[in-house]
């Protein structure tokens, strides 16, 4: 396979010196064949310029004075390039492309070189959470199909390279807690550590209709690890709301957490009359819990 790729990358630069010393002497009445010829060689251009300069990415603009081509031809270049595959639109304007010609014209990017990418050139912060993190700790065994990112700098449904995204705008204080990995390829990921998974679980509950799921998943997490009640009362004291503390005390009561852990979050909760409900969007039938100010309207799934 090594072999293949480098007889590949040699026949660009071949193609590359070659195209870029014919003279140009093609006009107008071309036939359609050499049209054709002619986009095919400024692709290949274009990749053996990028491998030459060790680039990963491409800007507009950047390109047509290399290739002696218009800044409209470059725009219908890139634009062919990304819709094939073998580039990938970031953003408007910028692009992503292979360190190697890739194999059968389509380049196949995972989605956390896609993320580490676009937050680099963004000069964002994220992490993964979500279904992925769910899936990635073994709590659900759906694999998603839609990547789920918090972060600092964009918001909305994108797909990029072929991959469904799901930005998450926030802000700098709620991202943290979380897991760096290698990918087989060494791309470093950042997923949210599973105690932050768990309690967007619930703080996020309506967005990945969660409850009252993750009460198992939390559940069986204290019952496995000794640290895990305290690690998850210090992620959502950090990272929760008042709803989520609600319910992560009473949840860990439940599991018979001790009363002196807890007190951090009776303490961050104060006091307050109010009451919402354990399980939402379930009858609101149920004994109430003043310690926690809940209606308890269901129980831990088994």
């Amino acid at each position: 396979m090594g072999n293949g790729l480098e007889i590949c990358i040699d026949t660009i630069l071949v193609f590359y010196y070659i195209i870029h010393n014919l003279p140009q002497r093609q006009g107008m009445n071309n036939t359609m064949k050499g049209e054709k010829t002619k986009l095919g060689s400024l692709e290949m251009q274009l990749l053996a310029y990028v491998q030459l300069r060790k680039k990963d990415m491409i800007y507009t603009g950047e390109m047509y004075p290399v290739l002696g081509i218009n800044s409209k031809q470059e725009w219908e270049l890139f634009s062919r390039m990304a819709r094939s595959g073998m580039i990938i639109r970031l953003k408007r304007g910028v692009y992503l492309v292979p360190p190697r010609m890739p194999t059968g014209g389509r380049w196949v990017v995972s989605e956390y070189l896609i993320l580490s990418k676009l937050m680099t050139m963004l000069e964002g912060k994220y992490q993964i959470s979500g279904p992925n993190a769910f899936n990635f700790y073994g709590y659900d065994d759906q694999v998603p199909n839609r990547v789920y990112v918090y972060n600092n700098r964009i918001f909305g449904d994108k797909n990029i390279g072929g991959v469904e995204f799901v930005f998450i705008k926030t802000s700098n204080s709620r991202l943290g807690s979380i897991r760096k990995f290698k990918t087989p390829n060494e791309v470093e990921a950042i997923m949210a550590s599973r105690p932050r998974a768990l309690m967007d679980a619930i703080y996020d509950w309506s967005r990945y209709d969660t409850i009252p799921r993750a009460y198992g998943w939390v559940a069986s997490s204290v019952g496995k690890e000794t640290r895990f009640a305290e690690e998850l009362i210090s992620v959502s004291l950090r990272f929760g709301n008042k709803g989520t503390l609600r319910r992560i005390g009473y949840l860990l009561a439940l599991c018979g957490v001790a009363d002196d852990q807890l007190a951090r979050l009776k303490r961050k909760l104060g006091s307050s009359k109010s009451l919402i409900l354990w399980i939402p969007g379930q009858n609101a039938k149920g004994r109430i819990n003043r310690d926690w100010g809940l209606i308890i309207n269901g129980s831990i799934p088994g």
